[in-house]
């Protein structure tokens, strides 16, 4: 396996692992910025619901955004040519 196909298999991991879930935290992220993000909760037989604060909305649309720089990331580091190195010979061609 060279270095290319391995670049492509962490880009494919990373996006499944990272990529797909950073968009769905980006829309339940919006969802609660907005204030639309009902709960409900029942522990004990004690029962309450509400709406989530926005500022939970704000910190899982930055979360959301780490996570969808993650494959970006390793989809560059690892698919981008590298540059060669030069070889210089001592001796001039023909010699």
């Amino acid at each position: 396996m060279t270095n290319r196909n391995t670049g492509i298999i962490a880009t494919i991991a990373a996006v499944v692992l990272c990529g797909c879930p950073g968009l769905l935290l980006c829309l339940s992220g919006a969802i609660t910025a907005t204030g639309n993000m009902p709960y409900s909760t029942e522990i004990n037989g004690i029962s309450n619901s509400g709406v989530l604060p926005s500022s939970y909305g704000f910190v899982m649309l930055c979360l959301s955004l780490l996570l969808i720089l993650i494959p970006a990331a390793v989809g560059f580091f690892t698919l981008r040519k590298k540059p060669g190195i030069e070889t210089i010979d001592d001796f001039p061609p023909g010699s």
